[in-house]
């Protein structure tokens, strides 16, 4: 992203009546009363196989012989799970789409459910068949869970081509601006869209890049309100500190209150988890504690390292043995390339992978230096010359990797970590980019599932930095999850 270095003559800001921000709400109030329709469907679909499955039709006695008694509490259960739903908000249009915080409401809700139903059950003496609720609860939040994934799933394509977003101002300084207009602009799954900047900082009609869009400044700190109000958006959201404080904040947020404009605030701390930060209130102002990362080797997470690549190696053997005849059939050269790559600590390994340039690869490089297209110290063609044939089906399979297994067995490297670096890529680290090397490389990662080479250099350190500053054993199960359908679609392996 980039300033205009000189500014340009702006419009003013179109009208728009608070009509708009009803129509914006009416079309989230239709998505909400959407899924609450799916929601029920579900559950009917959920307490209607249990007992199929409980009570089996039988054509002598029919259904009233067995199950009379599920058949009327089960509307009961439904409705009183319906209600949970909207009382833990799972359909808030404000956590829609992204996080995971609709799922924990959902899962809150549907325990609370299965909790209310034992409690009434023995208190009332209700003798509901325990195999029923065994299969309709459980089978219940599965249908919930999958039926979320599959709206989400809707609405960040939606999004992602630029439909129902919720235009912004972003308000603050102009750097604060620039860096939090570009990540809104990168993950329109969140819902937002920068319609224009507020900033002290930068004359009126002058333009911000912000990715592919370009923005103009529409004034000053001071007529944020007056501009709200001219374009007509939803929501305001102050881009790091603004003149006048946390007070002056505070009665910007009653004054947008009072005009039906929401405030979002962004928060200073980037690229940190959630389950690291814990608010402290101290006198009603809300303090983030942020927890210190543990970088330190973790036995479960070796453990899991040792079990995926033994039983891997065992599994995959015929695979392996496949893909070396046919490394040796292709041109008769070495099946294995090894590489000195970087690991934990700045330790120095042998990374093994099948060989998929021909056999002179490296001193070739040189001469290919003027069409290197990867950021960074990387060096990437997608049309190099020196794969082979057999070497641009295992890049695009992602085959190539398979004996890394051995490297995670041995120790060198885990199932999932950031992405082993080359030296000369280590020797041209800045800014911090060396605490990559804190925690044991991976075979996927972060990098693997969202673009591999398709990723910029900077991107690439932003994600492997997030992934070592915020490990968790569930993120790790997550991107193992993810790795398989990213394979499949071989985006960014070349």
């Amino acid at each position: 992203m980039s300033l205009a270095l000189h500014p340009t003559p702006s419009p003013a800001p179109s009208p728009a009546p608070a009509s708009a921000r009803a129509g914006g709400a009416q079309l989230r109030g239709s998505r909400a009363l959407g899924v609450a329709a799916l929601d029920l469907g579900l559950l009917l679909a959920a307490f209607g196989g249990a007992h199929l499955l409980r009570f089996p039709w039988d054509a002598a006695t029919g259904i009233a012989g067995e199950g009379w008694l599920e058949v009327v509490v089960a509307p009961a259960i439904i409705v009183l799970w319906m209600l949970l739903l909207s009382t833990f908000r799972t359909r808030d249009p404000r956590i829609a789409g992204v996080g995971g915080d609709e799922y924990r409401r959902l899962l809150t809700a549907s325990l609370l459910t299965g909790a209310l139903v034992a409690v009434v059950a023995y208190a009332l003496q209700v003798d509901i068949a325990r195999g029923y609720v065994a299969i309709a609860l459980p089978l219940g939040v599965l249908l919930l869970a999958l039926g979320r994934k599959s709206t989400r799933a809707a609405l960040a394509r939606r999004r992602a081509s630029g439909e129902q977003l919720m235009d912004v101002l972003l308000v603050g300084d102009a750097e604060d601006a620039r860096y939090v207009g570009r990540r809104i602009a990168a993950s329109p799954g969140a819902g937002y869209r920068v319609r224009a900047v507020v900033t002290d900082c930068l004359p009126v009609g002058t333009e911000i890049e912000l990715g592919d869009a370009v923005v103009p400044v529409l004034g000053g700190v001071g007529g944020v309100l007056a501009l709200a109000e001219a374009t007509g958006v939803p929501a305001v959201v102050i881009a790091g500190a603004v003149p006048g404080g946390h007070e002056r904040l505070r009665r910007l947020g009653w004054q947008l209150e009072d005009r039906g404009v929401e405030l979002v605030v962004s928060s200073p701390l980037a690229d940190i988890a959630a389950g690291r930060v814990h608010e402290r209130p101290v006198d009603g102002l809300p303090l983030m504690h942020v927890e210190t990362p543990e970088y330190r080797r973790r036995f479960g997470k070796r453990f899991v390292d040792v079990a995926g690549a033994g039983v891997g190696l065992v599994l995959l053997a015929p695979v392996m043995a496949a893909v070396a005849l046919l490394i040796r059939l292709d041109d008769g050269g070495p099946v294995l390339f090894r590489q000195t790559r970087v690991g934990r600590g700045g330790v120095d390994f042998s990374i093994l992978k099948f060989r998929t340039m021909c056999v002179d690869a490296e001193g070739r490089m040189a001469a290919l230096q003027s069409q290197n297209e990867g950021a960074g110290p990387l060096f990437k063609m997608q049309d190099d010359p020196r794969v082979t044939r057999a070497g641009a089906f295992l890049r695009r399979t992602s085959l190539d990797e398979l004996p890394q297994l051995w490297n995670v067995l041995v120790g060198s490297m885990s199932l999932v970590g950031p992405r082993p670096a080359l030296r000369r890529e280590v020797a041209l680290y800045e800014d911090f980019a060396d605490r990559r090397l804190l925690v044991t490389p991976g075979i996927t990662g972060l990098w693997q599932i969202s673009g591999r080479s398709d990723l910029d250099w900077a991107d690439g350190v932003r994600l492997d930095l997030h992934y070592v500053e915020n490990w968790s054993f569930v993120h790790d199960v997550v991107i193992l999850a993810r790795t398989i359908p990213s394979v499949l679609r071989s985006r960014g392996a070349y």
